[in-house]
């Protein structure tokens, strides 16, 4: 145990579980729509919970929307700061040695082995679900790890900390344990034989509970992170309850961003088989051609805009004229029209949560991921809102890229909204 607890915490913070949009803006627009412990602020497309924290931090009671099932485990377990710290090591320490003592019991070293003893029949996952994780995702040995320390987990199972617990082994699993590498999309890179699994969790533990011990005090604002659809947030939340959004919704492109936290997903037992994976992909917004289904109908709700059909038209042509025929590309103008159709549906539904006078940031950027075709994305969502009912106030840029396959500057925006309340006739 002495040497677990000897290990340095991550420098990176629990809290930032995933690459997401800045922090900074939820707090410059938090300021700028001038936010109190009065007020409810929503996410509707809360991924791992950036807002969440931050709002809480403000002490502005917020509320996240978020379909991917692992995701929402972040966000709702960054927002739950009442574990006492001390007894939370303590706990994980329990489940560390007996996590370790099942590893030597087979002759197994939490320590990057060359190889495991040859009479160890390694633990693995059924031939179903392993098909649901990208080749090579993690190496067998560490895989075999991973399994042991769950099942510890679950064999320990106390509701005051196996979130926080749980959220940890998510966190070491895709670059620490696990051979992924993270661009514009996840993939393969080096492939590790073995990783330290145990001492890592442990470490990403320790750095959880120096986090708890900061965030503590300020435990009392309420934030909550729920299951949904935000194409239906009037599902989820109720009707007008909402004073603010500030989100950052997915960007029309091929990112599938189910594959991003595939292999959490599968190895915490969200998904364990293809029916599963598709019911989480069918409740995301359809931003990439993977996420696209025979009977998706979203394209219905913005039909006569002229410049999403340009742009779909576009697309089309371009396939065409280079001779692209493969399936996902066959699908670029449509995955294009559902985008724009399914955010039409998310302002539609959003309006009947929101208070009169409600502020809205979103958080957005250009694309040219579809045949180089440029998507001015921002632009267009402000067209589709205002038909929806919503004043637009501003498109702030607050940063640019440069796209090395077309030379373009693809623009990051911010989407400035104001809700007047009540739907243009």
């Amino acid at each position: 145990m002495n040497a677990l607890l000897s290990q340095d915490a991550p420098a990176h913070g629990w809290y930032r579980f995933v690459l997401s949009f800045p922090p900074h803006l939820v707090r410059d627009y938090a300021h700028r729509f001038e936010l109190d412990g009065s007020q409810r602020l929503l996410d509707p497309f809360c991924g791992t919970g950036t807002t969440l924290v931050e709002a809480k931090k403000l002490g502005v009671p917020s509320v996240g929307l978020e379909a991917i099932e692992v995701s929402r485990l972040a966000a709702s377990t960054k927002v739950d700061w009442s574990p006492d710290p001390d007894g939370l090591v303590e706990h994980a320490g329990l489940i560390a040695e007996k996590a370790l003592a099942m590893l030597s019991a087979d002759g197994i070293s939490d320590e990057p082995m060359v190889m495991p003893p040859p009479d160890v029949r390694l633990r693995s996952l059924s031939e179903q679900t392993a098909k649901l994780l990208l080749k090579n995702s993690i190496s067998p040995l560490p895989l075999h790890k991973v399994l042991v320390l769950k099942e510890a987990l679950e064999g320990e199972h106390d509701p005051r900390f196996a979130a926080h617990e749980m959220l940890a082994l998510a966190r070491v699993l895709p670059t620490d344990v696990g051979n992924l590498r993270f661009g514009p999309e996840v993939g393969v890179g080096r492939i590790k034989q073995d990783a330290s699994v145990v001492s890592r969790w442990m470490a990403c533990v320790l750095s959880m509970s120096d986090d708890l011990r900061r965030l503590g005090s300020l435990n009392a604002t309420p934030a909550q992170a729920i299951g949904g659809d935000a194409r239906t947030v009037d599902r989820h939340i109720e009707p007008n309850s909402v004073d603010a959004v500030i989100t950052s919704p997915p960007y029309p492109n091929e990112k599938d961003y189910s594959r991003t936290v595939r292999l959490e997903s599968v190895l915490l037992g969200h998904i364990r088989e293809r029916s599963d994976l598709q019911a989480m992909k069918r409740g995301l917004v359809r931003s990439n051609t993977r996420g696209v289904y025979r009977n998706d109908d979203d394209d219905e709700w913005i039909i006569g805009d002229a410049e999403v059909e340009r742009i779909a038209a576009a697309i089309e042509a371009r396939r065409i004229a280079l001779g692209k025929e493969s399936g996902f590309e066959r699908m670029y103008h449509r995955a294009t029209k559902l985008y724009f159709g399914g955010m039409a549906r998310h302002f539609a539904s959003l309006g009947n949560v929101l208070r009169p006078g409600a502020r809205l940031a979103y958080v957005v950027g250009d694309q040219a991921s579809y045949l180089r075709v440029m998507i001015r994305t921002g632009e267009i969502l402000a067209e589709i809102a205002e038909r929806a009912g919503y004043h637009v106030e501003a498109i702030d840029l607050f940063r640019t890229r440069h796209a090395t396959a077309t030379n373009a500057q693809l623009r990051e925006e911010v989407l400035v909204l104001r809700w007047p309340g009540a739907h243009r006739a």
